[in-house]
């Protein structure tokens, strides 16, 4: 890794204004995840807060209440995966100021 340290202070207010961007797309930012082909759909925010849960009817049955909370883990599973990946495509561009993709696991050096 060649990691200059120069580059990070002399891009410093360049990082945090593209941080403060990110952090204000990610405000707005929401995912909806789903189990059980639709019948439950879990809705989290940027911040991975859940703004809510949606069932089919159909999931209820108050027989089998595990399968119910595994459907709902699930749908929560998949909405956190979807934010995570929107993430880091809108944190991708924060690899091109020198100084900083060499320290983020997963983005180029510059």
């Amino acid at each position: 890794m060649n990691f200059n340290p120069f580059d990070l202070v002399k891009n410093a207010k360049a990082i945090q204004e593209q941080l403060a961007k990110v952090q204000e797309e990610l405000n707005g930012l929401s995912a909806v995840g789903s189990a059980g082909g639709g019948i439950v759909r879990v809705t989290l925010n940027g911040q991975f807060e859940i703004l809510s849960v949606e069932l089919d009817p159909v999931a209820v049955d108050p027989r089998d209440i595990p399968m119910l909370q595994d459907l709902i883990a699930a749908a929560h599973a998949d909405a956190m995966e979807k934010i995570k990946e929107e993430i880091k495509s809108r944190a991708g561009s924060l690899a091109g100021i020198p100084g900083l993709g060499g320290m983020m696991p997963g983005f180029p050096q510059s």
